[in-house]
Protein backbone atom coordinates (compact mmCIF):
# COMPACT_ATOMS: atom_id res chain seq x y z
CA UNK A 1 0.00 0.00 0.00
CA UNK A 2 1.24 3.61 -0.88
CA UNK A 3 1.85 6.16 1.85
CA UNK A 4 -1.00 8.87 2.75
CA UNK A 5 -1.95 12.14 4.15
CA UNK A 6 -3.75 12.74 7.30
CA UNK A 7 -5.18 16.03 8.14
CA UNK A 8 -4.79 16.56 12.17
CA UNK A 9 -6.01 18.76 14.41
CA UNK A 10 -2.93 20.98 15.49
CA UNK A 11 -1.97 21.19 19.72
CA UNK A 12 -2.41 24.76 19.06
CA UNK A 13 -5.87 25.46 16.97
CA UNK A 14 -5.38 25.31 13.05
CA UNK A 15 -4.73 21.98 11.22
CA UNK A 16 -1.18 20.31 10.18
CA UNK A 17 -0.61 17.45 7.33
CA UNK A 18 1.17 14.20 8.59
CA UNK A 19 2.56 11.76 5.76
CA UNK A 20 2.80 8.53 6.97
CA UNK A 21 3.93 5.18 4.90
CA UNK A 22 2.26 2.55 3.59
CA UNK A 23 2.55 0.55 6.92
CA UNK A 24 1.35 3.87 8.79
CA UNK A 25 4.88 5.05 10.32
CA UNK A 26 5.21 8.61 10.48
CA UNK A 27 7.26 10.24 7.63
CA UNK A 28 6.48 13.87 8.19
CA UNK A 29 4.57 16.60 10.11
CA UNK A 30 3.74 19.78 8.47
CA UNK A 31 4.11 23.37 10.22
CA UNK A 32 0.64 24.53 11.24
CA UNK A 33 -2.23 25.80 8.61
CA UNK A 34 -4.72 28.26 9.68
CA UNK A 35 -7.70 26.20 7.97
CA UNK A 36 -8.28 22.37 6.80
CA UNK A 37 -8.36 24.85 3.45
CA UNK A 38 -5.22 25.84 3.60
CA UNK A 39 -4.01 22.43 5.18
CA UNK A 40 -5.42 20.93 2.10
CA UNK A 41 -3.59 23.39 -0.39
CA UNK A 42 -0.38 21.59 1.68
CA UNK A 43 -1.16 18.32 0.69
CA UNK A 44 -1.32 19.25 -2.91
CA UNK A 45 1.94 21.59 -2.42
CA UNK A 46 3.37 18.70 -0.94
CA UNK A 47 2.48 16.41 -3.72
CA UNK A 48 4.26 18.60 -6.11
CA UNK A 49 7.50 18.96 -4.36
CA UNK A 50 7.84 15.19 -3.68
CA UNK A 51 7.00 14.55 -7.42
CA UNK A 52 9.28 17.27 -8.70
CA UNK A 53 11.57 18.35 -5.65
CA UNK A 54 15.03 18.16 -6.06
CA UNK A 55 17.13 16.82 -2.65
CA UNK A 56 19.74 18.84 -1.01
CA UNK A 57 21.71 17.56 1.36
CA UNK A 58 22.62 19.48 4.00
CA UNK A 59 24.31 16.59 6.84
CA UNK A 60 27.32 17.76 7.91
CA UNK A 61 29.08 14.14 6.23
CA UNK A 62 27.41 15.85 2.46
CA UNK A 63 29.63 15.60 -0.45
CA UNK A 64 30.77 19.59 -1.13
CA UNK A 65 30.35 20.11 -4.65
CA UNK A 66 31.64 23.71 -6.00
CA UNK A 67 28.97 25.77 -7.14
CA UNK A 68 28.37 26.24 -10.71
CA UNK A 69 28.56 29.50 -12.22
CA UNK A 70 26.26 30.25 -15.38
CA UNK A 71 28.09 33.50 -16.70
CA UNK A 72 30.69 33.18 -19.49
CA UNK A 73 34.16 34.48 -18.90
CA UNK A 74 34.93 37.87 -20.25
CA UNK A 75 35.84 37.76 -24.18
CA UNK A 76 39.66 38.50 -24.42
CA UNK A 77 41.16 41.18 -26.63
CA UNK A 78 42.13 40.23 -29.89
CA UNK A 79 45.62 41.28 -30.02
CA UNK A 80 47.52 41.09 -26.44
CA UNK A 81 47.28 44.53 -24.92
CA UNK A 82 44.88 46.17 -27.11
CA UNK A 83 41.94 48.39 -25.33
CA UNK A 84 38.87 49.52 -26.40
CA UNK A 85 37.44 53.07 -25.81
CA UNK A 86 34.04 52.80 -25.20
CA UNK A 87 32.20 54.49 -28.93
CA UNK A 88 31.16 58.13 -27.33
CA UNK A 89 34.54 58.89 -27.34
CA UNK A 90 35.79 57.68 -30.74
CA UNK A 91 33.14 59.45 -32.51
CA UNK A 92 34.22 62.05 -35.27
CA UNK A 93 32.34 65.27 -33.70
CA UNK A 94 33.90 64.29 -30.78
CA UNK A 95 36.89 66.09 -29.10
CA UNK A 96 38.14 62.96 -28.38
CA UNK A 97 38.18 61.73 -31.62
CA UNK A 98 40.40 64.54 -32.94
Amino acid sequence: MAGYFELVDAPDGGYRIRLLDGSGALMAVSVTFPTKSAAVAGVARAREIAGMGLVRDHCKDAVKRPAVHSTKPARKAATAGATRTPALLTHPRSPAGH
